[in-house]
C-alpha cells in the first residue's frame, strides 16, 4: 500500500511539474542552433528603416540581414510578408520582431527556417490569445490616447510620437521618424495568432523599462510567461534606435555567436 501512495504521489508531481512546463517556452533550457541569418519586422508607426542601427551592426559583424517592410493591413497579410523573406534565408535565422510585430514573430516563427525568436519591447500572444484584453490587465501606457484614425487607417499623433514612442530619442531625429512613420489599417488590430512559436523555438525579450507604448510590466509578464532569456534596457519604446549596442548583443546571442 505504501509503494502505492509513493507512485501516486510521484505522479501527482510529475503531472504538476509537466503542467507548469506546458504554460511556458522551452528558451530557458535551449541552446540556439548557430545562425547567419537574421530578419527583422518592424511594428506600427515605423517601417522597415527603423532597424537600420541594429542591422549595420550586425553587418559588421558577418551576419546577412534582411528587414520585411511589413504591409500592416492584416495579420494574415503581414505574417505572409514575413514568411517570404523566411523562405529565401539560405540556413538558420533568427526572428526579430518589435511592437505590434511580436505577433508576427509569434505566427510566422514556426517556420522551418527560424532558429531563435527575438521580442524587443514586443507583444507576445499566446497561440488564439486576445491581446487587447490581456493588455487591458495592466494600466493603458500613455501612447494608447495618441492614436489618431483618419477613416479605417490610423497613426499616432505628433505629441505622441515624439513624449511617449520616441521618448528617449533626439527631438530631431524623432520628428524624422515621425514624418515616414506607416499609417496601419484598423483591421490588423483585431487579428489573432494561431500559433505561439514561442512555445517550441528558444526565445529572448529585451523589455523597455521608460516604454509609454506598451506597459513595462506587461512585457515582463510576457517575457516570463515565454521563459525567454531577458535583459531589461532603460528606454523608450525605441530601445532598437537609442539602444541598438544592447539590442545587438542579444540578437547576437540568439544567433548562437560570440558577442
Amino acid at each position: 500500500m505504501m509503494m502505492n501512495r509513493r507512485a501516486f504521489s510521484t505522479a501527482l508531481v510529475a503531472g504538476a511539474a509537466a503542467s507548469l512546463i506546458s504554460t511556458r517556452g522551452v528558451a530557458a533550457n535551449s541552446t540556439p542552433a548557430k545562425a547567419s541569418n537574421v530578419v527583422f519586422v518592424h511594428g506600427l508607426f515605423a517601417d522597415g528603416s527603423c532597424w537600420s542601427e541594429v542591422i549595420a551592426r550586425l553587418q559588421a559583424a558577418g551576419l546577412n540581414a534582411t528587414s520585411v517592410q511589413n504591409p500592416l493591413t492584416t495579420l494574415p497579410e503581414a505574417v505572409a510578408s514575413a514568411q517570404r523573406v523566411l523562405a529565401r534565408q539560405d540556413g538558420p535565422t533568427v526572428l526579430v520582431g518589435h511592437s505590434f510585430s511580436g505577433m508576427i514573430v509569434t505566427e510566422a516563427g514556426v517556420h522551418p527556417n527560424v532558429s531563435a525568436l527575438v521580442y524587443v519591447a514586443a507583444r507576445a500572444p499566446d497561440a488564439g490569445e486576445d491581446y487587447a484584453a490581456l493588455a487591458k490587465t495592466y494600466p493603458t501606457p500613455p501612447a494608447t490616447a495618441g492614436i489618431v484614425f483618419d477613416g479605417d487607417e490610423g497613426r499616432l499623433s505628433e505629441q505622441a510620437f515624439l513624449h511617449d514612442f520616441a521618448g528617449d530619442l533626439p527631438e530631431a531625429k524623432a520628428k524624422v521618424l515621425y514624418a515616414v512613420q506607416e499609417p496601419f489599417h484598423k483591421a490588423l488590430l483585431s487579428g489573432k495568432t494561431t500559433h505561439a512559436a514561442w512555445r517550441s523555438k528558444p526565445s529572448y525579450y529585451a523589455v523597455s523599462t521608460d516604454d509609454r507604448t506598451i506597459n513595462p510590466d506587461l512585457e515582463r509578464f510576457m517575457a516570463k510567461r515565454m521563459g525567454a532569456k531577458t535583459i531589461e534596457v532603460k528606454a523608450s519604446h525605441l530601445s532598437l534606435i537609442s539602444h541598438p549596442d544592447e539590442i545587438t548583443r542579444l540578437i547576437l546571442e540568439a544567433a548562437g555567436q560570440q558577442t
